[in-house]
């Protein structure tokens, strides 16, 4: 019970990484709210899991939805302790200049504006109880680029950057910051970046993984329960790559 008496929000909690680390907090004794874009995907797995999950729909690029998130949680669950930022997009590997600007618009709403907002959301309690712990989910996108990818890799180098900001700012009033970077994963989104799923293009994002499989949720949910345990109070401003090698 790493996380007992803990109140955790996990954005994009409804599945693939996000819920891993939703189940995995869960287990460990934290309250989580589940905040997601799917309301009813959010529902079926705090169904689930119990009184102990709190599902809430959220637009995540949306100022009024953030605010309106924040409160709901407060109400319901109280001060937040763990901010996990996971809901993020992609887009199909697409040489950079044929992106359409309304997808570029909404990768950057989506994947950066979402930290800012959520962060002018749930800081200043922290500020005031003078600790908690963020973790913002980037990718190994951020620091070894795809090819075709380069936008998705430009959202995701920002966020590693904006932790490791984060991180000094806040640390003086006892809140950490870190950030997970996951390689290819089992998730809805692995079709996205792979363009079509077939056994040829699987083989060939595998070949890129030195330890020669997918990241599962369950590996990211082991990692972000360190990160935003006590047992990692002094671990902050990091980008944990959690990616079978690839970045080696």
């Amino acid at each position: 019970m790493r996380l007992s008496g803990k109140i955790a929000i996990v954005t994009g909690g409804a599945s693939g990484i996000g819920a891993g680390i939703v189940r995995r907090f869960i287990a460990e004794g934290a309250r989580v709210a589940i905040a997601d874009i799917d309301g009813r995907a959010a529902a079926a797995l705090a169904a689930e899991l119990g009184p102990a999950a709190l599902p809430l729909t959220a637009d995540v690029s949306s100022a009024t939805s953030v605010a309106a998130l924040a409160e709901s949680v407060g109400t319901a669950l109280g001060p937040v302790d763990i901010l996990v930022n996971n809901a993020g997009i992609g887009h199909v590997p697409t040489a950079l200049e044929d992106i359409a600007e309304p997808e570029f618009e909404r990768l950057l709403a989506v994947n950066v504006r979402s930290v800012y907002l959520t962060a002018r959301a749930f800081v200043p309690s922290m500020k005031s109880r003078r600790g908690g712990a963020i973790l913002n989910i980037a990718s190994t996108g951020g620091v070894s680029p795809r090819p075709r990818l380069t936008w998705y890799n430009a959202s995701k180098g920002w966020v590693i950057t904006a932790t490791r900001a984060m991180a000094v700012e806040l640390a003086p009033f006892g809140i950490r910051v870190n950030a997970l970077n996951p390689v290819a994963s089992e998730t809805p989104l692995l079709a996205t970046f792979m363009g079509t799923d077939t056994p040829e293009i699987r083989a060939k994002f595998l070949a890129t993984i030195p330890l020669g499989r997918f990241a599962t949720p369950e590996d990211m949910a082991n990692a972000a329960l360190y990160l935003c345990s006590d047992e990692a109070s002094m671990v902050t401003g990091v980008a944990l790559e959690v990616d079978g090698g690839r970045c080696i």
